[in-house]
């Protein structure tokens, strides 16, 4: 996409939304309310592409007693290594407080009674969900390209975001957008591992921002692995603290678990097969984990295993910033960038704020996309509306880089495949990723560097369809390279960021690491407030 073409579908709003999760759709449909004209594009369908729209999900959902927030924020602050902000942990909770309530009220979402006369509203069915947040973009307005990859974006004469360039499958036709704001909403990175419902989530909302010159924070927080069974891509892991985990012999794994034995599993899945067992549910918990995530037992179902009396093999599927916190930095309430025009929400940004270095499935994830989803739908909205006739006028020109305009001899179709195989190759492995050493950090950051300059150099995805799978590869590619380079930086262990070498929680680095820069990256600290000595105490603890 050097160009436009002559057959460019082109279209103009007030806002332009990028990806089609909760985040997503939560920030259209606060712009729209806000009075933006708001066109929203997903790589799939709005309302089923995605990890949300794949499975049920809790929510971080606390209603606004005093003793119970407390509870809430202080619960995971320790696990997080004390990076996160008491100010917006409040904040999320009150807009995810509200924001629920009005799934509930204007959605008519059907939450499950609670046996007092009320709702259980801490957590939602995806698929249900995303239909009924599908709806309500429809009826407030909102145009949804679906099917419709964004690739770059643009930016005018003053380096402010004026909209973005994508690929349209269903047409066959490259399509551009100018708006006043774009909020990136992409999700996070899961390194096409196969992850229930992640295939989406390759990065691409970070190498749009990092070449318009965003920052990253936290991307040494993105080695998560959830547990799956060996068949399956499922990788709902509540129910595996239910379990018990064996070696290959049948002997009871010690020290594995579905919270902090996974290195144990890991380790152990170098050599041998790992089995598993949900032996720990009586009857009634049983019945209501089939209610609650029919999904999950799907795959038992068709291959006729009762995972309740039988022992099934198991693996680790990479999750990335999926189910880890890094992602673009914020810098203003209203879910801003550093670059003018430009917002972020969901997986696509940081989550340090509200849970510092570690997190999980759901919960403070989904908690987070409802709150920054509205935050930057609404900042969007208002960015906009500042400019005026202005947007109509501005001249822009695209941003993207790698995989798309090479700076040497463009290279053979089918490229991308093995860029992707050779990123993978990094960042995959349990021994390199997850159990973290120095002298297996740094090999591999090499390696992903090597990549990077072969594909800067040649890798080329034309006008057509190939043009989606060079970006993500590319955006693969610099995923690794950031959080390897944060990986080595952070010389400790805190929170999801486990090193074998350093492996304990310095004082001295208690810190955020903001990483910049594509070709070159570099990175600087940016300070936390201070604790004493009895949240270290704690911090030590979950270390």
């Amino acid at each position: 996409m050097t160009g436009l073409s002559p057959h460019t579908h082109e279209l103009s709003a007030g806002v332009f939304v990028v990806g089609g999760g909760p985040a997503a759709a939560w920030a259209a449909y606060k712009a729209a309310q806000a009075g933006a004209d708001v066109v929203l594009a997903d790589k799939g369908y709005c309302g089923t592409s995605g990890a949300t729209a794949a499975a049920g999900t809790g929510v971080w959902y606390v209603p606004p007693h005093p003793a119970e927030r407390e509870k809430a924020m202080a619960g995971r602050e320790a696990l997080g290594g004390y990076l996160a902000d008491r100010r917006w942990m409040a904040r999320v909770l009150d807009q995810t407080y509200e924001g629920v309530n009005e799934l509930a009220d204007t959605g008519r979402y059907p939450f499950p009674p609670d046996g007092a006369g009320g709702q259980l509203r801490r957590g939602v069915q995806g698929p249900e969900y995303m239909r009924r947040m599908r709806i309500l973009l429809r009826r407030a307005g909102v145009r949804i390209l679906d099917h419709s990859p964004v690739v770059e974006l643009l930016v005018d004469a003053d380096g402010a975001v004026a909209g973005a360039a994508g690929y349209q499958r269903r047409h066959d036709r490259p399509y551009r957008v100018s708006a006043g704001a774009v909020v990136l909403a992409t999700g996070g990175c899961a390194f096409l591992s196969r992850a229930l419902g992640c295939d989406v989530n390759t990065g691409d909302g970070a190498l749009m921002a990092a070449e318009a010159g965003a920052e990253l924070s936290g991307m040494e927080f993105s080695n998560a692995y959830a547990l799956a069974p060996e068949f399956s891509s499922v990788t709902k892991t509540a129910y595996y603290s239910f379990a018990t985990f064996y070696h290959e012999d049948g002997t009871v794994l010690e020290g594995a678990g579905s919270q902090k034995g996974r290195s144990v599993i890991a380790r152990t899945l170098l050599t041998e097969k790992v089995y598993c067992r949900i032996d720990r549910a009586d009857a009634d918990a049983q019945r209501a984990m089939r209610l609650a995530q029919a999904n999950f037992f799907l795959p038992f179902d068709r291959m006729g295993i009762d995972p309740f009396t039988q022992r099934f093999p198991v693996t680790l599927l990479l999750e990335g910033t999926v189910r880890g916190t890094g992602g673009i930095r914020i810098t203003g309430d209203d879910c801003a960038t550093s670059v003018p025009g430009l917002y972020v929400a969901g997986d696509a940004a940081t989550r340090e704020l509200i849970c510092g270095g570690f997190t999980g499935g759901g919960s403070h994830n989904a908690a987070w996309a409802i709150s920054s989803g509205t935050w930057a739908g609404r900042g969007a909205a208002r960015h906009a509306a500042s400019l005026g006739p202005l947007t109509a006028r501005r001249r822009v020109s695209a941003l993207g880089g790698a995989g798309l305009r090479p700076t040497g001899k463009p290279g053979r179709p089918g490229a991308a495949r093995e860029v992707v195989a050779a990123v993978q190759a990094e960042v995959l492995p349990y021994e390199k990723n997850l159990l973290r050493h120095e002298d297996r950090l740094a090999p591999a950051l090499a390696g992903l560097h090597s990549t990077w300059s072969g594909l800067r150099a040649s890798l080329y995805g034309g006008d057509g369809a190939e043009v989606v799978a060079t970006r993500q590869a590319a955006a693969l590619a610099a995923h690794g390279r950031w959080m390897y380079t944060a990986a080595l930086a952070r010389q400790e262990t805190r929170g999801m960021h486990k090193r074998e070498d350093r492996p304990g929680a310095d004082p001295s680095s208690r810190r955020r690491l903001l990483v910049s820069g594509l070709d070159e990256i570099q990175v600087r600290p940016d300070p936390v407030a201070p604790v004493g000595p009895q949240e270290y105490a704690g911090l030590r603890a979950a270390s």
